[in-house]
């Protein structure tokens, strides 16, 4: 009897904690905008400042468009130079090692939605990992797993906004949310990761939203 009582109570706290992650999962999306407005927003240009290191700031450009279109550009002495994409066919980046754009065959393109949107759908399992502080801020931590890979994903627990985000190679946080039309996103991104060796940090200070692009801005 103890045995069939146990094994309920954790049947019940696995039930209890996915449809937690859930919930935290659909108060972030319907407080950012909605799931709606989320899937009306077909393209995106975000213009700001980059800055690797301590020294190297350079202008910073990015195009993206569904489903998974995508092109940085960078200010170089006053030049516009084109350092990661993809076109739907080819993907590409810079090669520092000979400062040339180099195509990759294997580049993994990026779906223009995050993971937590339509989770579910894309076969993603979702888990309640209970309470953590991101600096001063107490957050609700989220771990969505696919096969072996697995994100997890900090919420502040009073607005529900994406704090900080942590995959296998890559260390995300987000702040200073500004709405955009009808969405709430992010005006500043830091990244990490435990080399070292491609930190950065972009500060956002215009984003455009369902800017019908040129067919050739995602080419190189």
């Amino acid at each position: 009897m103890k045995k069939i009582v146990l094994v309920f109570i954790m049947m019940m706290s696995g039930f209890v904690s996915a449809q937690t992650a859930k919930e935290i999962i659909d108060q972030n999306i319907e407080l950012s905008g909605g799931l709606t407005n989320w899937k009306l927003l077909n393209s995106t240009i975000l213009q700001g400042r980059l800055t690797l290191g301590i020294n190297d700031s350079y202008q910073i450009k990015i195009f993206q468009q569904r489903p998974n279109l995508t092109k940085t550009v960078i200010t170089v002495n006053k030049k516009e130079t084109a350092i990661e994409g993809y076109d739907g066919k080819k993907g590409y980046a810079m090669n520092y090692a000979t400062n040339k754009i180099q195509e990759y065959p294997n580049y993994n393109a990026e779906s223009f939605d995050t993971d937590f949107i339509d989770w579910e759908n894309k076969g993603f399992e979702a888990k309640y990992l209970g309470k953590e502080k991101v600096g001063d801020i107490y957050c609700h931590k989220v771990e969505l797993t696919k096969n072996v890979n697995k994100t997890i994903y900090f919420f502040d627990t009073k607005t529900y906004m994406l704090l900080k985000e942590i995959k296998s190679d890559e260390t995300m946080t987000y702040s200073d949310y500004r709405k955009v039309g009808g969405l709430l996103m992010p005006f500043r991104i830091e990244s990490s990761s435990p080399k070292k060796d491609s930190d950065y940090v972009m500060v956002i200070n215009a984003i455009e939203t369902n800017k019908v692009l040129p067919p050739n801005t995602f080419k190189f």
